[in-house]
């Protein structure tokens, strides 16, 4: 990985900053930040620190991540929830805290370690080292559907149909708020976030055209059951795009920090359907994934539906 630098401007005085860092960039391992501490890899306003240091609001600090050395994947023997395979493609049903491919801090116990043992040898190059047979991602605390191509006529085909949007993505989420509206769409352009890198946002800069379409199934008091179909692939866009018109899912602190969270760890959502056209057969494949118990747990917590 090429150096990378990641830019913090601190809101409130007193947290200590291995704390603050570790707070704010769940991303990466307790660890892998302290080594940055401890090599002087973090600045504050320009001046190296210490981990017991507590930076002041308005305060800048800036961590250079260090270049990771390029290690061969191994292949882990980890649970996979199998929803369809061939000799083409796989595709699985993630658990949610499942991360899709090693990156900093996450480097083994990924589903591209779990498919490297269930496929052997039989994963598209295309994707790269890190990430063989990938063809789209889910974040770390988004459970469902993910497909892997296992050679690269599949994995070329697969690619094309997400970029003309014959293959698409149906999820369902908890959203905080009650909607007016049975649906709607939202078409604002998405981008990194200009402060916040692990960030993304509603922006006209440096950005990238992003749709969603939104249908409420039920709401609930303070609280919707939605479904939602992706036009774009755009990083955290059903998380970015709800946010930006006053839905944040619940339990996303990344964009809904203000939004209770029923007990969760990260936000409620779920790729619940996968529409694709299988690209060696031309067979239409319509996958699903039923809703995981933490989904259905907070859903039987929420109460009886309420009228728009």
């Amino acid at each position: 990985m090429d150096e990378d630098r990641i830019e913090i401007h601190v809101e409130e005085s007193g947290e200590r900053i291995d704390a603050l860092l570790a707070r704010t960039l769940p991303q990466f391992s307790r660890s892998l930040l302290q080594k940055c501490l401890d090599s002087g890899a973090v600045t504050l306003d320009g001046r190296r620190v210490k981990k017991n240091c507590r930076p002041e609001s308005g305060s800048v600090i800036e961590l250079v991540l260090p270049e990771t050395e390029e290690l061969p994947l191994i292949a882990q023997d980890l649970p996979l929830d199998i929803v369809y395979e061939d000799d083409d493609l796989i595709v699985v049903n993630k658990p949610r805290g499942l991360v899709v491919h090693p990156a900093p801090g996450h480097p083994d116990g990924t589903l591209v370690n779990a498919l490297l043992y269930h496929c052997g040898d039989s994963l598209s190059g295309i994707g790269g080292q890190r990430r063989p047979g990938i063809v789209h991602r889910i974040d770390k605390d988004t459970s469902g559907l993910i497909v892997a191509a296992k050679n690269d006529f599949t994995h070329q085909g697969l690619s094309a149909q997400l970029a003309d949007h014959s293959l698409y993505r149906e999820y369902e989420a908890l959203a905080c708020g009650t909607f007016r509206e049975t649906a709607g769409t939202v078409d604002r352009p998405i981008g990194r976030h200009s402060v916040d890198r692990k960030r993304m946002a509603v922006t006209e800069k440096n950005s990238k055209s992003a749709v969603t379409h939104w249908q409420l199934i039920t709401n609930y008091k303070g609280y919707a059951h939605i479904r939602c179909r992706l036009e774009t692939g755009r990083t955290h866009q059903i998380r970015a795009h709800m946010a930006s018109i006053g839905h944040p899912l619940l339990g996303d602190g990344l964009y809904g920090a203000r939004c209770p969270d029923k007990g969760l760890e990260g936000q409620c959502l779920h790729a619940r359907r996968l529409h694709l056209t299988h690209p060696r057969s031309g067979t239409e494949l319509v996958l699903e994934a039923p809703l995981p118990t933490y989904f259905t747990e907070v859903l039987a917590r929420l109460g009886p539906p309420s009228s728009i």
